[in-house]
């Protein structure tokens, strides 16, 4: 379709295959039940490199599997309607990357001989499509070519843990059954709910074969029950049809695209995406400062900076849904496995960087990794100390990094600041920390000191990182990086290692004259956090800067809704482009990274167009969750939730905006707890002494020295800091 993609009117409880289009049989239901009960199938373990820690993994999440009590006190207000119901449960599955789902009834012949019984009678049922095999040639072929199944069923445990986590959030009781844990038949469940049929002896699916791992959510949660897929159905999938995407599915198109791609490359085609020697803004690396974990905001908020209320708020504002409760409780869940022991292994078979590069790419995708690039370590991406006051040593030589896509689906029914926003950060901290711990203990095993740096727990910055290892340019939104293909809508997490690694180049896909010529983003943000004037010096980076402290207050503040990400919703950048989308916007994209010298006058029709056809407003087709926030450990309807959509008639004047800079001289001690109070009279005033960018390089040329407000403050030697420091909820 020309402006609007064809997927725009598909509901997003559907999900990316049509199976609903595929023909469907009631008398599969007699059958399958008649059959006689299967008995339970040890999973072996395995000593396998990858799989093992795969197996290490799922284990984690099987922690979660019999969790009634953690069941709310009270139930959820949710609608009698029970096709409404299973929207939203099959539309979090979907969210979280389930390739299929269905809910079925589970009849007793369902349960496995000798197993124990419990009385839920509905079963949510996930399938899982497992990850690409690398080419022979690649070294990470080693690692997963049998391990496909492994990786699958922790996929599978983690989607099961959150959903599982979701239900009983609202009140209502469920159980995980994954594999090696499960006391139900999961590939009957499959056929009764509509998402494989049987093939011989082998359950499949209509579209992806047998390259699939099985959960299973089993509850007392009642549901609209789906309808068993026909005999033929997996011919019906194979049709034209379903090649060219109907019913708005993923194409076959498509996916025949993404197949044909090497397999350390991204879907994205950042290949063509022009390389430079240094990122697009300006970085003073020698005047940059190392700082602490203290000065982060939301750990200023944490430690009381920003007053009794913000600091109640930050163990709660992202976590306020029954989605990002569970995420949250699966993260912290990883964080005890971000590091460990190196196993004495000859590395000499990986001498080679540019193999090993390929390798871990290759291995990011396998994983479930969006986009992924490599840099060194600049001195400044590590922080200068703990949140305890510790002094971090800088360990690492390599960054890998990668970005987790938040979800466009979800992105577009969402107002940004709504009740689903902290739920769409957390799902993309779960699958980072996730991805980029396994692959650290790949790396260890291998003999690779290595470390996941998360968002529960990172000693490096992202936001550098994500710049210097080419993948994408600093925004007007200020410490944020856009990607050209998914623009804003990513969460970042970086694995550190001393693996010798072919490092990526920065890029230039000339955001910085679009940004220049287009304040969407600022005429949108809800607390006029982003700037509406010119880019500056700040800290030795040049930045459009945000005003930190009231984008932190406003996120961890928000009564309508849980945490903010409306700067990602409504960027003109925040696009999905692929084969599926909309033909202007892949005609956009592609001048965007090659045509710079059409930018002047593609920009400001790009920037005009963006609003005339409604891009940032809401989607009512994709909005698939409840609007619920947990009030006392109970799930209830919130007073209010915010349902922007745009204001293009809105002026911004730059002159009359105000934002303070808390610059590194105002940050608080690293090894103070607090709380330090904020003066925001002295952030205003340190307006005076901010340099625009040319007149920074004219004083590092004249060999002046770096200003006095880019020195932090030193330790102070407080004493017992851990016993009065607020521990982060991800720690505690």
């Amino acid at each position: 379709m020309l402006l609007h993609s064809r997927t725009k009117d598909r509901p997003a409880h559907l999900g990316v295959f049509a199976l609903e289009a595929l023909p469907h049989d009631p008398s599969v239901l007699a059958a399958e039940s008649a059959r006689p009960p299967a008995a339970a199938t040890p999973v072996p373990a395995s000593s396998d490199g990858l799989s093992s820690i795969a197996q290490q993994y799922l284990e984690i999440f099987a922690q979660s599997i019999d969790a009634d009590a953690d069941a709310a006190a009270a139930k959820a207000p949710v609608p009698d309607d029970l096709e409404r119901r299973a929207a939203d449960v099959k539309g979090l599955a979907y969210f979280l990357d389930a390739a299929h789902v269905g809910i079925c009834a589970v009849p007793d012949s369902a349960r496995l001989d000798g197993a124990q019984t419990d009385d839920h009678r509905n079963a949510i049922v996930l399938l899982i499509a497992h990850g690409r095999i690398p080419e022979q040639s690649n070294l990470a072929y080693a690692w997963t070519a049998h391990t496909r199944a492994a990786v699958g069923d922790m996929r599978a445990a983690e989607i099961a843990a959150v959903v599982a986590g979701h239900v009983r959030h609202m009140g209502w009781n469920a159980r995980c059954h994954i594999a090696g844990h499960s006391s139900v038949d999961m590939q009957r469940l499959a056929v009764l709910s509509g998402i494989a049929l049987r093939s011989g002896d082998t359950v499949i699916s209509p579209f992806l074969g047998a390259d699939h791992s099985f959960a299973v959510v089993t509850t007392d949660y009642e549901l609209e029950r789906d309808v068993p897929l026909g005999r033929n159905a997996e011919r019906h999938a194979r049709g034209l049809r379903h090649w060219w995407g109907t019913h708005g599915a993923q194409s076959g198109r498509e996916r025949n695209r993404r197949a044909r791609r090497q397999s350390h490359l991204s879907h994205y085609p950042m290949e063509q995406v022009r390389r430079v020697s240094r990122p697009t803004t300006l970085i003073l690396g020698d005047e940059v400062p190392r700082v602490p974990k203290r000065a982060a905001f939301f750990e200023r908020a944490l430690q009381g900076d920003l007053g009794a209320k913000a600091q109640k708020e930050r163990g709660n504002f992202s976590f306020k849904h029954p989605t990002s409760q569970s995420l949250f409780r699966a993260i912290r869940s990883l964080v005890p496995f971000q590091d460990g022991p190196v196993a004495e292994a000859d590395t000499s078979r990986y001498q080679d960087p540019e193999a090993n590069a390929a390798a871990i790419k290759s291995l990011s995708y396998f994983l479930g990794a969006d986009l992924t690039g490599i840099c060194e370590i600049p001195r400044y991406a590590w922080f200068s100390h703990k949140e305890d006051g510790r002094p971090i040593e800088m360990y690492h030589r390599y960054a890998v990094v990668m970005l987790i896509d938040q979800g466009f689906d979800t992105m577009e029914g969402a107002s940004g600041d709504d009740w689903i926003s902290g739920t769409q950060s957390m799902r993309g901290y779960l699958r980072g920390a996730e991805i980029a711990g396994v692959m650290a203990a790949q790396l260890r095993s291998l003999g690779f000191p290595s470390r996941s740096q998360t968002n529960a727990d990172s000693d490096v910055l992202h936001i550098p990182l994500i710049l210097w290892a080419g993948l994408g340019e600093l925004s007007r939104i200020g410490e944020l990086v856009l990607n050209p293909f998914v623009g804003p809508r990513f969460k970042s997490v970086v694995l550190t290692t001393d693996m010798p690694l072919a490092v990526d180049e920065p890029i230039n896909f000339g955001l910085q004259y679009f940004c220049n010529n287009c304040r969407k983003c600022a005429r949108e943000c809800p607390c006029d956090a982003i700037s509406w004037g010119n880019s500056v010096m700040f800290n030795g980076y040049e930045m459009w800067k945000l005003d930190v402290e009231r984008c932190t207050r406003y996120r961890l503040t928000n009564s309508r809704g849980a945490a903010c990400g409306r700067c990602m919703k409504t960027c003109p950048l925040n696009k999905v482009v692929d084969a599926d989308g909309p033909l202007i916007t892949r005609i956009a994209n592609w001048l965007g990274i090659h045509a710079f010298w059409l930018k002047p006058l593609l920009v400001p029709v790009a920037a005009w167009l963006d609003d005339f056809i409604g891009n940032g407003k809401r989607n009512p087709a994709k909005k698939w969750w409840f609007d619920h926030e947990i009030v006392n450990g109970a799930a209830v309807t919130p007073r209010a939730t915010n349902e922007r959509d745009i204001d293009p008639s809105r002026n911004l004047d730059p002159a009359k905006q105000k934002i303070a800079y808390y610059h590194a001289d105002a940050m608080p001690p690293p090894d103070l707890p607090g709380p330090v109070k904020l003066d925001r009279k002295a952030a205003l005033a340190a307006r005076d002494v901010v340099e625009t960018p040319d007149q920074a390089l004219t004083r590092v040329a004249r060999g002046e020295p770096r200003p006095a407000h880019y020195v932090p403050a030193s330790p102070v030697g407080a004493e017992d800091v851990e016993s009065e420091r607020v521990e982060s909820p991800y720690l505690q």
